[in-house]
């Protein structure tokens, strides 16, 4: 069944084609009446103005855009997305607000693809997850103008508006925390190393070990899949002394870990403690749960969407910090074995 178009509308109603375009945009030019038959009819029709047509009206398209610049699989096992979507698309929703997603493979592909979005009018803002160090996306957003709103900071910004949680004292506390169970060798299977939050990661975990007379933790980097995060494990353990504790900087990775560490004869927590980055069901799905660091990423979504449709809507907004992200210790930490492994 084809779409109703103005021109339906008019001939349902018996008015012409102009008068139909002033009862829907709330103009005055036509009588109440006409204007409660007109509303009513598009009711029945179904009818719904065109983005295409709203974006040349207002200048709105009435749609927000996220790329992801991951392996597609990626979306396919790691929870942080979903429920990072979940939370923009609870708060657009509400407002009839559209989110156009695109995942590519390279980074040049996600600039075009802003260059080509803001051209082609397809969506009022973005944005933008991942900030890495001397980001190029940062510079080209500011050159076009467009509203966007950054999962991350506090540094790296420019002048755009950044969501961020606080990274580097949740590592601290997690640190902290492990030191009081008695660890003193600790290991990390961390994420992309180019990517600010992983540098704020890795640095507060030196200097957290330093601050509490710890040895210089162990960090292997990867790519955050199953596959890396289980070659990390492998190298961690397989060192002399191996870390009695592993920081994982997502929840996959620390599963992949935990299989790994079973098939080399080490139980968890007993000889091998694990604490995952973020918390997930399959944080809870793993025997033994695993301790994790727990932050509302649907309401970190929810809140940069939040901000974006107030800059697309012309109001002053400011970069704000999210709630701290908390350890939530499970049956995967214990106090470190005694002797030498």
């Amino acid at each position: 069944m084809r779409r109703a178009t103005i021109a339906d509308i008019a001939r349902a109603v018996g008015v012409s084609k102009g008068a139909v375009s002033y009862a829907l945009n709330g103009r005055p030019g036509v009588s109440e009446a006409t204007r409660r038959r007109v509303l009513e009819v598009a009711e029945e029709f179904g009818w719904h103005p065109s983005s295409a047509a709203r974006a040349l009206s207002d200048g709105r398209a009435g749609v927000l855009g996220l790329i992801i610049d991951r392996p597609a699989r990626t979306l396919g096992i790691e929870s942080f997305f979903m429920q990072l979507i979940s939370g923009i698309e609870a708060t657009l929703s509400e407002r009839s607000i559209g989110l156009l997603l695109q995942v590519t493979d390279e980074r040049a592909n996600e600039l075009a693809a802003y260059r080509r979005w803001w051209a082609q009018r397809s969506v009022d803002g973005v944005i933008v997850i991942d900030l890495a160090r001397s980001d190029p996306r940062v510079g080209l957003l500011e050159e076009l103008a467009m509203p966007a709103v950054v999962i991350g900071g506090p540094q790296g910004l420019g002048r755009l508006v950044g969501v961020w949680s606080d990274d580097r004292a949740a590592m601290s506390d997690v640190v902290e925390h492990l030191a009081g169970l008695g660890h003193r060798r600790l290991g990390r299977v961390a994420g992309v190393t180019d990517m600010l939050h992983t540098q704020a990661r890795t640095e507060a975990l030196h200097a957290a070990a330093r601050r509490l007379g710890l040895p210089e933790p162990v960090t292997v980097d990867t790519d955050y899949t199953t596959d890396a995060g289980a070659r990390a494990t492998r190298t961690l353990l397989s060192r002399v002394p191996r870390p009695t504790v592993v920081i994982y900087d997502n929840d996959v990775m620390a599963v992949a870990g935990v299989g790994v560490a079973q098939e080399m004869g080490i139980q968890i927590p007993r000889e091998l403690s694990v604490v995952a980055w973020d918390d997930s069901p399959l944080c809870q799905l793993t025997h033994p749960q695993l301790s994790a660091v727990r932050r509302d990423i649907a309401g970190y979504g929810a809140l940069a969407a939040e901000c974006l449709l107030r800059l697309v809507a012309g109001e002053p907004v400011a970069s704000v910090e999210d709630a701290r992200p908390v350890l939530v210790p499970r049956g995967s930490t214990a106090p470190p074995p005694a002797g030498p492994h």
